[in-house]
């Protein structure tokens, strides 16, 4: 007998179904259901037979007592229960992830996915490349840019140098400066509007709403609204400034825009 069986352990050294005992890497299955919505989508992705991936969430929801998911013609949905663990699931493959990881050679080698904005990309991080690659020859970088939120738990990248702090998932943060924001213009636009101290006459350079959420515009919304109160205008229906043009995309085509004189950014 084992010592799991002698002191009452509800986590299964041997992985047979019994009782109360949980297999740890059945969450790995959970987490598989759960993001694809269906046994035969998680079998797929796991690389397992669909009796296999059945059996061992049953496995799961017997050992935890509690219902993971309602079963329905489309799919499997997660219940309450289910969506409570979730995260806790995501903490439990990121600790075996990083348990692999340690594991490894201490050579850094192999490909390493890092999600950031262009805007972040193009002036500070690819210039900064050249010494890190030349450091770790075996390093294999891929940069994605863009400024849309991927998800480090599905392994959509393995790194993200982000403005907008994530709201949830289990992820380790660290801050790496502060960001300053201010107007900028072209000389030819900033002369001629003169020594005006206001904006009601200027035009912008703003981001399709899609891009609302980024820091630098919530910032000019937020700065020219105060702006345009200051100035008494406490019409609450009027935009707080007026766009030239919105960009869906954000850094070099708001700063060429500016450059040309399409307005202030």
């Amino acid at each position: 007998m084992n010592d799991s069986a002698d002191h009452g352990d509800p986590f299964s050294e041997n992985g047979k179904q019994g009782d109360g005992q949980i297999r740890w890497d059945d969450a790995r299955i959970f987490l598989a259901i759960a993001r694809a919505g269906t046994l035969s989508g998680a079998a797929a992705q796991l690389g397992l037979g669909l009796a296999t991936v059945s059996r061992r969430i049953e496995r799961l929801e017997l050992g935890l007592g509690i219902p993971l998911f309602s079963r329905h013609q489309s799919g499997y949905r997660l219940t309450d229960e289910g969506e409570a663990l979730l995260v806790r699931a995501e903490a439990l493959e990121q600790a075996g992830f990083a348990f692999a990881e340690r594991g490894r050679h201490a050579a850094v080698s192999g490909k390493v996915r890092l999600a950031t904005a262009e805007n972040l990309a193009n002036p500070f991080i690819i210039p900064a490349l050249p010494p890190l690659l030349a450091r770790h020859p075996a390093l294999s970088l891929e940069v994605l840019t863009d400024v849309s939120t991927v998800n480090l738990h599905r392994r959509d990248a393995d790194l993200a140098v982000r403005m907008v702090e994530p709201q949830r998932g289990h992820v380790v943060l660290r801050r790496l400066g502060q960001l300053g924001f201010g107007l900028y213009g072209a000389a030819d636009y900033v002369a001629a509007r003169g020594d005006s101290s206001g904006f009601e006459a200027d035009q912008f350079i703003g981001w399709a709403e899609p891009y609302g959420h980024l820091p630098a515009a919530q910032w000019m919304e937020r700065v020219l609204a105060g702006a345009r109160l200051h100035a008494g205008n406490h019409n609450p229906f009027r935009p707080a400034f007026r766009c030239a043009c919105r960009i869906g995309s954000c850094g070099a085509a708001a700063l060429s825009g500016a450059r040309g004189g399409a307005g202030l950014h």
